[in-house]
């Protein structure tokens, strides 16, 4: 059994009362597949578990994922070798809305600029009680549009709501009973102060956020991201971003992690990222432990849950 590590801030008491647990960090698939040969169950976040490797693990029944995301395993391949693969579904719901919101409202008052320029010693020599140098706006009265309104879009929106914006969604399957408008994704597009991205990554969405879709925005349209770097044509953002095509971008993932040397957005204009963190609050992690062992336990009692694989 192969686990991630989370450098002992959270124990792995509950994965651990399952049965005998090896702990792994390969880098590449040949060494997954040495360190998993006799494993029935591997746990992973990230490590891309694919055909070539699944088929090399011939005692391999179960899959367990620490994350919400699939799309780092094969999951055809599962079905082939009759491997059961099952995700976390909904441990990091508030963690990810606090993000999303958190990012927004650094972006909105410039705080990364003037905490630095506080720490610069820029207030010390003020000649008045406060100074202004970078700009601030008011969230109150904007329209938040939620690309995706599953949990944690619905999540986002209850807190967009208390800070009295307007919220629009669009979702792929009508959404009923909310108080909030679904609108086709043209609209949310076209009309949206925020755009919050809560979708996954698939073949309908992959790169949703391209030169089409940036020509949508307003000006004044900040870009928001905590779901997965694929979902945005980079290139496109960087683009419309250093020529003030929209006003901003907050985002907590990129296409390739971790961040390459060369990603455009590195030093794009009025681009606020951070290191796919949002999932990272303790209390966060310690219920994803107890999910993953949760389905490996169900798996080994013959009735699996949060199954992917079927």
């Amino acid at each position: 059994m192969q686990t991630v590590s989370f450098d002992g801030d959270i124990d792995f008491k509950d994965v651990e009362a399952l049965g005998e647990v090896v702990y792994a960090n390969p880098k590449t698939p040949d060494e997954l597949i040495d360190v998993c040969r006799d494993a029935t169950a591997v746990l992973v976040n990230k490590t891309v578990l694919d055909e070539y490797v699944i088929a090399r693990l011939p005692r391999l029944k179960f899959i367990g994922i620490f994350a919400t995301g699939y799309n780092n395993v094969d999951l055809a391949a599962c079905k082939k070798y009759g491997v059961t693969c099952s995700n976390a579904p909904n441990y990091s719901t508030h963690a990810v809305a606090q993000h999303a919101i958190g990012l927004m409202l650094a972006f909105a008052g410039s705080l990364p600029d003037y905490f630095a320029s506080v720490k610069r010693g820029d207030w010390l020599t003020s000649k008045g009680f406060c100074y202004y140098g970078y700009p601030m706006h008011e969230v109150y009265g904007k329209t938040m549009g939620i690309f995706g309104f599953g949990n944690i879009g619905k999540s986002v929106a209850k807190i967009a709501d208390a800070l009295g914006m307007r919220v629009i969604f669009c979702n792929r399957s009508k959404v009923e009973n909310t108080p909030y408008r679904q609108v086709e994704a043209d609209e949310l597009f076209q009309t949206s102060d925020y755009i919050t991205l809560h979708c996954p990554l698939n073949g309908d969405t992959d790169r949703i956020i391209n030169q089409n879709t940036l020509a949508m925005m307003k000006k004044t349209a900040v870009l928001i991201n905590t779901a997965r770097g694929g979902l945005i044509d980079e290139a496109a953002l960087a683009q419309a971003l250093n020529e003030g095509k929209i006003a901003g971008a907050c985002l907590d993932v990129l296409s390739q992690e971790p961040m390459q040397a060369h990603t455009p957005l590195r030093t794009a204009k009025n681009c606020l990222i951070t290191p796919h963190a949002a999932w990272l609050p303790q209390e966060t992690r310690q219920a994803l432990e107890r999910l993953v062992a949760q389905n490996l336990k169900a798996f080994l009692e013959g009735k699996p849950q949060n199954v992917v694989s079927e």
